[in-house]
């Protein structure tokens, strides 16, 4: 069973009363309910979990993966990335984005083993699985949701929502 965890004023604030897309909420709560292991930070539409239990092959064609790395949650780069994410969650749920957490090296999660983050790190991963951006600073989510925006999977799925 996973456990979901309160998030500092900032992230609730900016996390809960996102409007407007169950079904997308209603994925999260079936992805979260496939991973038992994986440790819960927000089942709303954007979906935020702890790393440690969850591996990227567990993202691959049903989410893209922003993971956010930091060797403490008192890091202010990474304070500020979750700000970032919190004022504007709704634009990387709209593009099927979890956040994926890893606050503690010492912990030695898979993604982390995987990616081997410096410090701070933020990493976006597509559906395909393949590593679009690495970025050592904090990303404002327009900034990231434009990557997206670009990436070929993304693209197709534009082009099939308008029904081309």
């Amino acid at each position: 069973m996973y456990k979901t965890l309160a998030l500092s004023a900032a992230l609730a604030t900016g996390l809960v009363g996102l409007a407007g897309l169950p079904a997308r909420a209603l994925d999260a709560l079936k992805w979260a309910d496939a991973h038992p292991d994986v440790t819960i930070l927000s089942s709303d539409e954007l979906m935020m979990i702890e790393a440690p239990g969850a591996t990227l092959e567990d993202f691959r064609w049903t989410a893209r993966a922003l993971v956010v790395f930091a060797d403490s949650e008192n890091d202010p780069r990474y304070i500020q990335q979750m700000e970032y994410i919190a004022k504007d969650g709704l634009r990387l749920a709209e593009r099927d984005v979890i956040v994926v957490v890893d606050t503690d090296p010492a912990a030695e999660s898979a993604i982390r083993k995987e990616l081997r983050p410096r410090g701070f790190t933020l990493v976006l991963i597509g559906k395909d699985g393949f590593k679009y951006l690495r970025k050592p600073l904090p990303w404002d989510v327009r900034e990231i949701s434009r990557s997206i925006d670009k990436m070929p999977l993304r693209q197709q799925e534009l082009k099939d929502s308008r029904g081309r």
